[in-house]
């Protein structure tokens, strides 16, 4: 929960640096696995708060949290959920409250991408269509939902979400040409609806001290084809992909009482692609 506000005028009366400590948060990481979600849980961890890593079964968190409670000397929790599913989402929150009493953030990096996840728009079957949605949307406003509504009845906390680039802008599509990738409009309307969602809640939530904000990362780098880092270099700003950890840093703003008075904002972390 989030530390009364200093009523002050004098600068000196605060400890900024302090400010961006976690120490005794309980953060619900969901796709903590992923390769945002690594970079997401150490960060947390390394700045003092306790990760919730919750992920698919074969992500195996259980083991993931265990190698970060070694690694950090103290008590982490693992949890195997299905977003999709509500009673697991409540099994989550209840796992959570069991082991530590409290939830402080929850942060929302979990996706989708099926088997047949590029297929064209034209011939784009309902069934991927809906993975891609339940997963993205439904998964995020259940947690929301289930997670959010604990922390607005017992003093607040911060839910962070995760849109994309391709719910600010539309796909380039040149960016693909000569690969294998592309993003498909599931992708684009999923995400799209999580940023409206968040927009919604931090209204929503704000006079019960639930903050919601969101993190847009893109071009993550992760052992892309050769083309597609030099399609992607032409089309960004900075003339690269970026990394994992180039995006945790907004993380750890956003959690922490850094950002008190931030809530309903979209860090755009993408080297300058939507400035053009």
């Amino acid at each position: 929960m989030e530390e009364n506000i200093k009523r002050t005028t004098d600068p000196n009366e605060i400890d900024f640096r302090k400010k961006f400590e976690l120490t005794d948060k309980v953060i619900v990481l969901t796709g903590a696995c992923g390769l945002i979600g690594r970079a997401f849980s150490e960060a947390v961890c390394q700045f003092g708060g306790t990760v919730v890593a919750a992920d698919i079964e074969a992500a195996n968190p259980e083991k993931f949290a265990e190698a970060l409670s070694q690694r950090h000397g103290r008590p982490m929790l693992g949890v195997s959920i299905d977003v999709g599913q509500k009673a697991s989402v409540e099994a989550l929150k209840n796992a959570v409250l069991e082991k530590y009493g409290r939830i402080d953030g929850l942060v929302n990096g979990h996706q989708n991408k099926t088997q047949s996840f590029f297929e064209p728009f034209e011939v784009y079957g309902e069934s991927n269509w809906d993975a891609v949605v339940e997963t993205n949307l439904k998964g995020t406003f259940l947690t929301c939902q289930v997670i959010g509504t604990w922390m607005s009845e017992n003093g607040g906390g911060n839910i962070v979400n995760i849109p994309s680039t391709y719910s600010v802008v539309a796909p380039n599509q040149n960016l693909y040409k000569g690969t294998k990738l592309g993003c498909p409009a599931a992708y684009s309307a999923s995400k799209g609806g999580v940023d409206a969602l968040s927009r919604y809640l931090a209204s929503y939530w704000a006079v019960k001290k639930v903050r919601v904000n969101m993190i847009t990362p893109h071009g993550v780098w992760n052992n892309h084809e050769a083309q597609f880092e030099e399609n992607f270099a032409r089309f960004s700003p900075m003339e690269r992909l970026s990394y994992n950890h180039e995006v945790a840093g907004a993380l750890i703003y956003l959690l922490s009482d850094a950002s008190t008075y931030t809530t309903g904002d979209n860090m755009l972390v993408e080297g300058g692609w939507t400035v053009w």
